[in-house]
């Protein structure tokens, strides 16, 4: 079991917890997160699930592949050296807990 800390843009948090291997963007949609649209369903199709992860954590994470880094090309708000896009972040069991910030917009 892991945690997600999704903080909005107005600084307001809400904390899920869910098992290894699930994705940051269906902890989402499963919890009611907004500012994740999600509008492909986590087929690395759209960029509307967009997330900033907290600095530090990259390390830890699987690294993007080139169909994300393509996908990151296109989102709506501005592209981070942090930006991923939340269905392809699945935490290994290695990680208890992971900070995500949600951007502006993300069409």
């Amino acid at each position: 079991m892991a945690q997600i800390r999704f903080i909005q843009q107005d600084g307001s948090e809400a904390v899920v917890t869910i098992d290894s291997g699930t994705s940051v963007m269906l902890a989402a949609i499963r919890n009611g997160i907004s500012g994740i649209d999600a509008e492909c369903g986590g087929c690395l199709d759209c960029a509307t699930c967009h997330v900033y992860v907290e600095e530090g954590a990259s390390g830890v994470l699987a690294p993007p592949q080139p169909e994300e880094l393509e996908l990151l090309g296109s989102v709506a708000a501005p592209r981070k050296s942090n930006s991923r896009l939340s269905c392809q972040l699945k935490l290994p069991s290695s990680i208890t807990s992971l900070t995500v910030h949600i951007p502006e917009a993300q069409s």
